[in-house]
């Protein structure tokens, strides 16, 4: 079973950048997907970022287009989601998942997911 771990989470001012990784215990390159999901308090878990195939095409929210950037390092088994341009709405806990099968931002497609990691957007 794989097992996934998020890391890279916390404070930062609006306006400044964090990066998250997320490590699989086992090959991310034989999971069709991976994808990062966020959920702040009282909201629905929303899909923002996902790198999908052998070719690595990536898709993003709306919310996070041209902030986020998603990019994976195979040598590391590691996804990574470069996030500029904080905003106080980016603050969430922010998870990846794998995906065996689709390659979009819903989550309730993803079977394998991580514990999530904090990131508070505040001055």
């Amino acid at each position: 079973q794989l097992q996934l771990v998020e890391s890279g989470g916390g404070l930062v001012q609006p306006g400044g950048s964090l990066r998250l990784s997320c490590t699989g215990s086992e090959l991310l390159s034989g999971y069709y997907a991976i994808g990062w999901f966020r959920q702040a308090p009282g909201k629905e878990r929303e899909g923002i970022s996902c790198i999908v195939g052998s070719d690595d095409s990536t898709y993003y929210a709306d919310s996070v287009k041209d902030r986020f950037t998603i990019s994976r390092d195979d040598a590391k088994n590691t996804v990574y989601l470069q996030m500029n341009s904080l905003k106080p709405e980016d603050t969430a806990v922010y998870y990846c998942a794998a995906s065996r099968e689709w390659g979009d931002l819903m989550w309730r497609r993803y079977d394998c997911w991580g514990q999530g990691t904090l990131v508070t957007v505040s001055s």
